[in-house]
């Protein structure tokens, strides 16, 4: 009987509570492609990519069909583009930007993230070339996503990238002005980034990872939304409990998922990441699993301490049903891509100051935000200090992927289109941050980096 009934739960959970397999990601090392000509460097990363990436999404839509289970994304991550690239004279690294972007559409994919930089302790000559590179590489290039990692808790904050970064930000949100400043929604600022994260736009393949693995993605929160309204008014110890049963049932799906395409690519099975991402859909919402719990609305107070005993449980429910949890693993609070969210902002509940308070305790950070177009490079530049401190202090990821819309400002609605959603823009702190931004130097890592 319980073999029934759970096949009956899982059933429900995809056709009626939108649960779903968010992305399978192969991560791919294009370390052996490094070569003094660029030309040669980047035949071999194109010829890498699609020859193990060829089966990639045909594998992945046999398992949909056959298992029942909607598998949203497939994409590839590679390693930063920074260290492949270096290896060249070349002064921009557009090139190869470009020539990620053929690779994934030969494939079929619709996103490649490692277009990225690691500079949180300094920078060598090729991450310098690979960050200016970003706005022209993001503006001239379909699938292509770019991060860079400005800070970690062993190193401490380098507030020389973290100015530079406002720049680039910018610059892309300009050349990108004909599609709301689209770009930026491809970028993404890092404190603690992890090697493994198979979601887009910050996963890249980081240099202590395997040659080629796979990593997937699992996403519910229709699903935890659907648990929760059975326990209405009951203990929120009681909700946690509700919560942690529900996400082990969806990690069980990630897993078989992930065994799956493992054995059929002749590919390793890296980690599962257990996110809780959301999209602009009606019933995929993580500020309506809030809500449930009795916020009137997401961004109130209470709305941390919620998000964190969400957080907390989702990451307990998933460790006991797979041993190879790893990624982001958590809520995301993305604006645009979150129906509860947008309409948050919309009534005024849920402000940019608050927002930046749930991060402390989110999975990631400041995500898929729209700003004023004529926010000031070091405003943004301020946001990510704000954020990489965050993140350096209480040692988790933190993230900021803000996106200044050109040409708008409060009032107006950014389009993204897609999952990316769309976002009312938020205003922001008017007040300057200018000096303190152009100090630059490094904050040092905190008294609790010593540890090793």
């Amino acid at each position: 009987m319980n073999l029934y009934k759970n096949i009956f739960e899982t059933t429900r959970m995809i056709e009626k509570e939108k649960l779903d397999i968010r992305t399978i990601t192969m991560g791919i090392s294009l370390l052996d492609c490094i070569d003094a000509s660029g030309e040669k460097a980047r035949r071999r990363i194109y010829d890498k990519i699609t020859r193990l990436a060829q089966n990639l999404v045909k594998v992945g839509n046999e398992i949909e069909t056959e298992y029942g289970i909607p598998i949203i994304n497939k994409r590839i991550s590679v390693t930063p583009m920074a260290i492949i690239a270096s290896g060249s004279e070349e002064e921009s690294y557009v090139e190869f930007a470009r020539t990620l972007d053929k690779a994934a559409r030969e494939v079929g994919v619709n996103f490649i993230g490692g277009f990225s930089a690691l500079v949180q302790k300094g920078f060598t000559k090729g991450d310098r070339i690979l960050i200016e590179s970003i706005p022209e590489a993001l503006n001239e290039t379909e699938r292509v996503c770019s991060s860079v990692n400005v800070a970690n808790s062993k190193a401490g904050i380098n507030m020389d990238a973290v100015k530079m970064m406002g720049k680039v930000i910018k610059d892309t949100a300009y050349l990108t002005r004909d599609r709301d400043s689209l770009g930026c929604a491809k970028l993404v600022v890092f404190a603690n980034a992890v090697d493994d994260n198979p979601f887009m736009a910050g996963a890249f393949h980081g240099v202590g990872e395997p040659e080629v693995v796979v990593n997937v993605g699992v996403s519910g929160p229709g699903v935890v939304k659907c648990a929760m309204e059975k326990v209405k008014g009951e203990p929120l110890h009681v909700v946690a409990e509700n919560i942690k049963k529900t996400a082990f049932k969806i990690t069980r799906a990630g897993q078989l998922v992930g065994n799956e395409v493992s054995r059929r690519l002749d590919v390793p099975f890296g980690i599962l990441d257990l996110s809780l991402a959301p999209t602009p859909e009606i019933g995929d919402s993580v500020a309506r699993i809030l809500e449930e719990m009795g916020l009137e609305a997401c961004g109130t107070h209470g709305t941390t301490a919620a998000l964190a005993m969400l957080n907390d449980a989702v990451k307990k429910g998933g460790i006991m049903a797979s041993s190879s949890v790893g990624g982001l693993s958590g809520a995301f609070i993305p604006v645009s891509e979150d129906e509860g969210m947008i309409n948050a902002v919309k009534n005024g509940a849920l402000t940019f100051d608050k927002l930046e308070a749930m991060t402390s305790v989110c999975s990631v950070g400041l995500d898929m935000i729209a700003i004023p177009g004529d926010t000031k490079e070091s405003t943004i530049s301020a946001m990510i200090a704000d954020e990489a401190a965050i993140g350096v202090i209480n040692n988790k990821t933190t993230a900021v992927r803000v996106i200044p819309v050109y040409g708008k400002g409060v009032g107006d609605t950014a389009e993204f289109g897609g999952l990316l959603g769309y976002a009312p823009i938020m205003a922001v702190n008017p007040f300057s941050a200018e000096e303190f931004i152009n100090r630059g130097g490094r904050i040092p890592a905190p008294i609790h980096s010593f540890r090793n």
